[in-house]
């Protein structure tokens, strides 16, 4: 960052339209994050305790709980805090550092979806080669991968970002700090860095689904050539989680994406969706409705103690 730099803290204005009613989304939003760290806790803790879970795919698992639980702490908390009539303000580094976590685990989080539908194609159209493919080194490999292209991402756009000097307005029309709202503050021409920051993004989505969507068709030709409903039936149900995850993660980038000017509260609506719902969704969606999870969570707390048959 340059010596230029002279704004040394921003005012996140919040969400658009909620003066005067902030105790609803408050108390919403607040039930919802509580929900979604209990239930991708409760995800790490089962695979962590039970050897029956350390398998490939519950793997990749406890890696999306892990992004999951830090995707919707690094908006979420100073979220709940504006709402509840703190403090909007937030320190240059701390919107920095907010815009930067924001993209690496997002990115993360899609390069890790990209994975698991690798992992489900080799699990479908390799049976038999599946635990020799998919050894633990293979997926220690894809999972670092995943992080490793996250935080390049990353870096690559808090750098456009925050190398060009702010001396202006310090207010941040929105209530995170992400690319399309703090650029505009910036006291230099933006062209260069919104261009390169939405091919960035957008290659690297497209390329994720495109990847997904390759591996779901093979998949698809795969399921089609078994003769058994039974067998068809057992091969897709693995795959429905993935692909209702996919569409919960993608859904809100691609609507961004084919509305380059939505209005703020739209804009402001689907991104709430995907900070704070789509985390609490995958947990959800995985693993708490398969039984394997629910015996390990049963172990380690007990049928007395936690109501796993409940959920």
């Amino acid at each position: 960052m340059r010596n230029r730099t002279i704004v040394t803290e921003f005012v996140l204005r919040g969400i658009p339209e909620s003066e005067g009613i902030e105790m609803t989304p408050l108390f919403l939003f607040s039930s919802i994050y509580s929900c979604t760290l209990l239930g991708n806790v409760l995800i790490l803790t089962a695979i962590l305790s039970s050897s029956q879970l350390h398998t490939p795919i519950y793997f990749f698992l406890g890696n999306l709980s892990i992004l999951d639980l830090g995707f919707s702490s690094t908006t979420a908390p100073k979220m709940l805090l504006t709402l509840s009539g703190q403090s909007q303000r937030i320190s240059f580094q701390g919107c920095a550092a907010q815009l930067f976590f924001h993209h690496f685990l997002g990115c993360t989080e899609g390069f890790l979806y990209t994975v698991m539908a690798l992992d489900r194609y080799v699990a479908i159209c390799h049976p038999l080669r599946y635990t020799v493919i998919m050894n633990p080194r293979v997926c220690s490999i894809l999972a670092t991968g995943s992080w490793l292209g996250g935080s390049a991402q990353a870096i690559t756009l808090s750098s456009l970002t925050f190398q060009l000097p702010y001396c202006g307005s310090n207010k941040v029309s929105y209530f995170f700090c992400d690319v399309p709202a703090v650029l505009p503050l910036a006291c230099e021409d933006t062209s260069v860095a919104q261009r390169v920051g939405f091919i960035n993004v957008g290659l690297l989505a497209f390329t994720s689904l495109l990847l997904i969507f390759v591996s779901y068709i093979r998949i698809g030709v795969s399921i089609s050539k078994i003769h058994s409903a039974e067998g068809r039936h057992r091969a897709f149900s693995t795959c429905s989680a993935h692909l209702a995850a996919i569409l919960c993660a993608y859904g809100p980038v691609i609507i961004i994406f084919l509305q380059p000017n939505p209005s703020p509260l739209f804009s402001a609506a689907i991104q709430i969706f995907n900070n704070l719902v789509t985390p609490l969704l995958n947990p959800l969606i995985y693993s708490l409705r398969n039984k394997d999870v629910k015996s390990a969570l049963q172990n380690v707390f007990g049928k007395k103690g936690f109501a796993v048959e409940n959920i």
